[in-house]
């Protein structure tokens, strides 16, 4: 008599386990996915708060042939054949420009007093992998500088900060003794926001004129790297950008160009010729 009433209540009994197991499950699934939902919400929160990338403040760059006045020119470079100067190729004239000039003064049997003087402009565009403008063109100030400072065969080696040029600035001397004359060279290395400017400016006495004072030539490359300076600040201002822009008859541009320059073309630009060329 009891028999079908055990076998009904194991029957009851089997049929009950797959419901637990479900809720089982279910419970499970509620428990791992809370689990999930707790994991993913902070990483949105964080990608959300990562600040991006600070936009350059220079968009810009001037020619550099026309970063000098005709004055300083003429105090640099007085016996230049043109105080245009030269124009360095370049493929992408908002980032990186360059400009040169020779100076010869020929005196006959009495020796000449030969100049060379280059102007280099690098900007720097923020990017999302390499960092901001500022950040790239700060590394790149610094390698100029050691770059200068490692001249194959310089020797007398001085560098000494400069105040009032840009955000930064320092100019590295030193000499470099050719078959022709001692070369006096210096390298003034500038910052200003997103833009490096260098100058290098060497002198010579030749064929037995005496050798330039290096404290008149670090007076004379100081001088042109302020105008330098100055002139990347003019090309980049509101006054600037709109006289250009309605000269085009194009409405301002409100973004700054993003191309990024490649670190490769960043190694080899604003390397003037060697002291004593052209």
């Amino acid at each position: 008599m009891h028999r079908p009433a055990q076998r009904l209540t194991r029957i009851l009994a089997c049929a009950a386990v797959p419901v637990m197991l479900v809720a089982a499950g279910c419970s499970s699934d509620d428990s791992s996915g809370g689990k999930d939902a707790q994991q993913d919400k902070p990483a949105s929160s964080s990608a959300a708060s990562a600040p991006a990338v600070e936009k350059a403040a220079y968009g810009t760059l001037p020619e550099a042939c026309s970063t000098l006045s005709k004055k300083t020119l003429k105090d640099l470079v007085p016996d230049a054949d043109s105080l245009k100067g030269k124009t360095g190729k370049s493929d992408d004239t908002a980032s990186r420009a360059t400009c040169s000039w020779n100076s010869l003064d020929n005196k006959g049997v009495d020796g000449s007093q030969f100049r060379w003087l280059h102007v280099s402009l690098m900007r720097f565009d923020s990017d999302e992998a390499l960092g901001s403008g500022a950040k790239r063109a700060e590394k790149y100030y610094a390698k100029q500088i050691a770059d200068a400072k490692a001249t194959e065969d310089a020797k007398k080696v001085a560098a000494e900060p400069v105040s009032g040029t840009g955000d930064a600035a320092t100019v590295v001397s030193y000499e470099l003794k050719k078959k022709e004359g001692t070369f006096k060279q210096q390298s003034l290395v500038t910052r200003v926001e997103n833009v490096v400017v260098t100058v290098d400016y060497n002198g010579a006495g030749l064929a037995g004129q005496s050798s330039p004072k290096t404290e008149g030539l670090v007076e004379d490359a100081t001088k042109a790297g302020k105008e330098a300076v100055a002139a990347v600040t003019k090309a980049n201002s509101s006054d600037a950008k709109g006289s250009s822009d309605a000269d085009s008859g194009k409405e301002p541009e409100k973004d700054a160009d993003k191309k990024s320059t490649k670190e490769d073309d960043d190694d080899n630009a604003g390397q003037g010729a060697a002291p004593g060329k052209s």
